[in-house]
């Protein structure tokens, strides 16, 4: 069909997610009058209408929704076109732009990013942190290329209902209950492993690999239900979520009192007798967990499930390739 370009496409996404034109104009970087005559141009082109304009703002029609449905596809399929010839002409360069959350940061990312400085140096790499509804959204507006994140399923699999991208699991990334070793004494947990060390973040690692991957507690589970006084510290919106969910199949209403979600900064709320709180297994690796606090794994089935994320399409893009293979490698850090 005559009339139809990437600039088009890109122009209609942006304005879908802005609900604006002069918003989506200042966000590409044109001005509110040449945005308008673009789309006015299409539309005559087309023979559809794109933008239905309104008291409230614009909104796309169905013609307009469907076309911008197709815009990260398109760049996807330029920018492998693209790196494609600059290979055929004897050229390695690329740009590859990462976002993962924050316990990815300090355990996934940074094998991630020495693969690629290694195996691809003409790639040119760039890593921002973010919860995973906001690494979505990143991905979803084209400001990164690949996403790092964590879901618990059903509830919170923002991809599958989204046929723009594509999802790749890596693993499961385990849970565990950290409380003091006094408050998990009285429950009715029949054993646990409680984390000693002080020196090092690896030998922290040690103790809580122990306790969730087949050590001294290979038989201990944590009873969330027995934890249904203490006061508990909860994360981010999503891993709050899970946590209220967790404890509802356990028969209560968990009582949160504190919001963090730096893992150190909850050890130390926990080592101080302010709470207990559910850690994932990342973020523990680095936390170094002083002694009087306890990490007791938590049930299989509340382990999170951790994905990396893509433009569907954007695979075929040598450096967003090479970006999956290094992040696949990193995979065996999980459980």
């Amino acid at each position: 069909m005559e009339g139809l370009d990437p600039q088009l496409l890109r122009v209609l996404r942006t304005v879908r997610d802005t609900g604006s034109i002069s918003r989506a104009a200042a966000a590409l970087g044109y001005s509110q009058p040449a945005v308008s005559q673009l789309l006015a141009r299409a539309e005559r082109r087309l023979g559809h209408d794109l933008v239905l304009r309104g008291a409230r703002g614009v909104t796309l029609t169905e013609s307009g929704r469907v076309l911008a449905e197709h815009a990260l596809s398109v760049e996807a399929a330029l920018a492998a076109a693209r790196e494609d010839l600059e290979a055929v002409g004897g050229l390695a360069r690329g740009r590859v732009r990462i976002a993962g959350f924050p316990s990815a940061s300090s355990t996934l990312v940074p094998p991630v990013l020495a693969t690629l400085a290694a195996d691809s140096p003409g790639v040119v790499t760039s890593y921002v942190e973010a919860e995973p509804p906001e690494a979505l959204d990143l991905l979803r507006r084209g400001e990164v290329d690949v996403a790092i994140t964590f879901s618990h399923a059903p509830q919170d699999d923002d991809v599958l209902a989204d046929p723009t991208l594509t999802a790749q699991v890596l693993g499961r990334d385990p849970l565990a209950l950290v409380s003091p070793a006094s408050a998990t004494s009285s429950t009715s947990a029949t054993s646990s492993t409680s984390a000693t060390s002080t020196a090092s973040p690896a030998s922290a690692t040690t103790a809580v690999s122990r306790t969730t991957a087949g050590g001294r507690g290979d038989d201990v589970v944590a009873d969330l239900a027995a934890q249904r006084d203490a006061r508990w510290i909860g994360g981010c919106p999503r891993c709050r979520g899970h946590l209220l969910a967790s404890c509802a199949a356990s028969g209560f209403t968990p009582e949160i009192v504190l919001e963090t979600d730096n893992a150190a900064a909850v050890v130390g709320l926990v080592a101080a007798g302010l709470g207990v709180a559910l850690l994932p297994r990342l973020a523990l690796t680095t936390t170094i967990v002083p002694p009087g606090v306890t990490v007791t794994p938590a049930r299989d089935e509340l382990a999170r499930r951790v994905e990396v994320v893509v433009a569907r399409g954007a695979e075929r893009v040598p450096s967003v390739g090479a970006a999956l293979t290094a992040v696949g490698a990193a995979a065996h850090l999980l459980g």
